[in-house]
């Protein structure tokens, strides 16, 4: 009867075995506990370093999310965006979509440093960026939820990937659709993250073809509301001041919540790829509204794209390695 027990007992224990091994053996998967036991403190410390950048500064929220939005668009959620320029390696803060705009790095920086005091070799930085992610979202008033682990770095970067990757501010929608779609998201994705606009700014550059000539005949872009039009344009000028800084979402600047949406419909979205969520698609229209009228709506939703957005193309396993300096590849 003992013999029976025990092997009953090892039969059991067996059926556990791939669940826990296989991120090590197979390649593996994300899930939330990745760190319980070799660095329990890990997102206890993410948190309390990100909430004293938020003190200093509350746009650094939406320039942390930004991050791993930028990150997982090119070769995957895999920190290659951090990487600075060295040897063989051209970085990818140097494209066209991160040039003079990503920003947060030093905050990345300095919760790596803190969690390779804490638990050296451990904690990936393209995990702290999708934690950074999400603690910059409840911050602001946001959605929370439970963010998959055990990514691990990558060993490049990719100047072209960011360039053609990541959607551009006057891309077409369908454009914008396709390059989701290349990375396994869909058109609810799109709407819900890009409600991530709520928070943050973007500058005179990204937008200013909306103010004058949206289709190349010098005309203003006659779906931007022009009350809001004249007012963008008095600190956005035909040329010059590229870099002056305007709210994404004017109602609640520094609050996570549905306001995005309920400037879509009132013609005031800054940026032509947030307005074509309304203007050109009649089923990004739809969920334009529905999260308008729902917040609680939205915030699922958001939660639930950015699950999805971190699980794009994870190295695991033995692929690639654990930074022990998220700017560049460890020296072997």
């Amino acid at each position: 009867m003992a013999n029976s027990v025990s092997f009953l007992l090892v039969l059991s224990l067996l059926a556990f075995a791939p669940c826990c091994l296989c991120h090590k053996k197979l390649g593996g998967y994300l899930y939330p506990q990745f760190y319980d036991f070799s660095c329990p403190r890990a997102q206890e410390i993410a948190k309390s370093i990100l909430a004293k950048a938020f003190e200093k500064e509350p746009r650094i929220a939406a320039s942390l999310l930004r991050l791993h939005f930028h990150d997982c668009f090119v070769k995957g959620c895999d920190a290659s965006l951090l990487l600075d320029s060295s040897g063989s390696i051209v970085s990818e803060k140097g494209s066209n979509p991160n040039r003079n705009s990503a920003r947060g790095f030093e905050v990345i920086d300095e919760i790596k440093s803190a969690l390779e005091k804490e638990c050296p070799h451990t904690v990936s930085c393209a995990d702290i960026l999708a934690i950074a992610a999400r603690d910059s979202t409840v911050i602001t008033g946001g959605p929370s939820w439970e963010v998959p682990l055990g990514r691990r770095d990558s060993l490049g970067a990719s100047l072209s990937g960011s360039n053609h990757n990541i959607p551009a501010p006057n891309n077409t929608f369908q454009t914008i659709l396709t390059k989701f779609k290349l990375q396994g998201l869909d058109i609810v994705d799109l709407v819900a993250l890009s409600g991530s606009h709520t928070i943050g700014n973007s500058r005179c550059t990204s937008f200013r073809q909306r103010l004058y000539n949206q289709t190349g005949n010098g005309i203003a872009d006659f779906t931007l509301d022009q009350n809001y039009a004249a007012e963008l344009r008095s600190r956005c000028p035909r040329s010059g001041g590229d870099q002056n800084l305007f709210f994404l979402d004017y109602v609640t600047p520094f609050k996570f919540d549905n306001s995005y949406f309920k400037n879509l419909l009132a013609y005031k979205g800054l940026l032509n790829s947030d307005e074509v969520l309304l203007t050109k698609n009649q089923e990004s229209a739809e969920l334009v509204k529905n999260y308008a009228e729902n917040n609680d709506l939205f915030f699922e939703q958001f939660a639930k794209s950015m699950i999805k957005m971190g699980n794009i193309y994870p190295l695991t396993g033995s692929r690639g390695e654990i930074r022990t300096n998220c700017r560049r590849i460890n020296a072997y």
